[in-house]
């Protein structure tokens, strides 16, 4: 288990995603993950943050339930299986530095699709949806972050607000607990990534608290921009960290 110094500090960090993750609905584990990384070794971090992202999202999923897009969810979700365990190999093979720095590349272009942005004008087709659920479940099982292409397809589909929301909810519940399965069956689930999660259990029940209150009087697009910025910075840190090996 970490040192008292790293788990508080690490803490806070958990603290500060969880108010993005109480306000969006999505955000947690890239920020999390992003951030964690700068302490402890992404295969520490992720299962714990799975574990997390599971209890802050479960209580919302009945609420959302007849909202869910279920056909793009299940084209999603097959290429989300087919994924993660090619992610998952990489997280258990590859060296440190490698991943981290593929990591801090994978958050930078995300970040610069999400401030971009995209309109399209129907929802794509069955291949096309795989082909994105695909990509969601290699950057799951590898980062823990698959997020962003799955936030892209639904904020920048036809499908509408109150859908792409439950979908995006549900998605996430589904996908961190098949990540989870695979993090397992590579032995990477330990008693210690559970007491991880324990101890950063506190700091997310108050940020996703924090987060819901100021969702009420927040503008969400100077909230969302300045997200994007911390996720940048983070990820330039991310990289550096790599490249310099401190």
């Amino acid at each position: 288990m970490p040192a008292l110094l790293p788990i508080a500090l690490a803490s806070g960090l958990v603290f500060l995603a969880a108010i993005v993750r109480g306000y969006s609905g999505f955000g947690f584990s890239l920020l999390a993950i992003t951030s964690l990384s700068l302490i402890f070794a992404p295969a520490q971090v992720i299962p714990a943050i799975f574990m997390l992202e599971i209890a802050a999202s479960l209580h919302m999923l009945p609420s959302i339930w007849r909202d869910v897009h279920w056909r793009s969810l299940a084209f999603l979700l097959a290429g989300t299986v087919i994924g993660t365990p090619v992610g998952v190999y990489f997280l258990a093979n590859v060296p440190q530095a490698p991943m981290t720095l593929a990591l801090a590349v994978f958050v930078l272009v995300a970040t610069l699709l999400l401030w971009r942005g995209f309109a399209l004008k129907s929802m794509p087709n069955g291949p096309a949806t795989l082909a994105v659920g695909v990509a969601t479940g290699i950057a799951n099982g590898a980062f823990g972050i698959g997020g962003p292409p799955v936030i892209l397809f639904y904020f920048a589909s036809p499908a509408g607000h109150a859908a792409g929301r439950a979908s995006l909810i549900a998605f996430f519940i589904m996908t961190d607990v098949t990540g989870l399965f695979f993090l397992a069956r590579e032995g990477l689930v330990t008693r210690d990534s559970g007491l991880l999660a324990l101890a950063f259990l506190p700091a997310l029940a108050a940020g996703v608290w924090l987060g819901a209150r100021i969702f009420k009087s927040a503008d969400p697009a100077r909230f969302r921009r300045i997200v994007l910025v911390i996720l940048a910075c983070l990820a330039v840190m991310t990289a550096a960290k790599a490249v310099l090996g401190f």
